[in-house]
């Protein structure tokens, strides 16, 4: 029998972080307490920018975009803030950006690796494929197993499991 595996991959759907942040953007125009302070959001590339006249109204932006990012089943954990999440003044406006970050990092990579092998089942091959990575086994249990495993660790970045073979 041949061995069974699956891809751990981390990738953001630019489609649905394009729509959280559309609608967080209109919600911010709508809003009472974002009138008259100048609060906007805007998507532009791989960086999500927020603006607004004072540090609490950015920060309040920001809880919007959260709010709509969650909503829409995106990871916090694929948002990597400037100046550690905090806004800083540029001209008379507060800015924060947040660039989105897709793919595990070859750090993260090895300590997923690290994981799997030292608590997961034995048997169980972990092998990085540049920016992701692919578990084998001869027991596709095992391969749930292993996918218990990750969930119910905290980890730095966001996994998705995908090519279940």
């Amino acid at each position: 029998m041949a061995d069974s595996s699956f891809d751990i991959v981390s990738k953001v759907d630019q489609q649905e972080v394009a729509n959280a942040v559309n609608q967080a953007a209109k919600e911010i125009s709508q809003r009472y307490d974002f009138k008259n302070v100048g609060a906007s959001v805007e998507l532009s590339g791989e960086t999500i920018r927020m603006t607004a006249s004072s540090e609490e109204r950015c920060r309040a932006v920001l809880d919007v975009l959260q709010t709509k990012l969650v909503k829409r089943g995106v990871s916090l954990k694929h948002l990597d803030y400037s100046n550690d999440g905090e806004p800083r003044l540029s001209g008379k406006e507060y800015r924060l950006e947040a660039a989105l970050q897709s793919g595990i990092s070859s750090e993260n990579a090895k300590k997923i690796s690290k994981i799997i092998r030292e608590e997961g089942p034995k048997g169980v091959k972990p092998t990085i494929q540049g920016d992701e990575l692919r578990v084998t086994s001869k027991s596709r249990d095992d391969l749930q197993e292993v996918q218990r495993l990750l969930k119910g660790k905290d980890l730095d970045v966001a996994l998705q499991f995908t090519n279940y073979r």
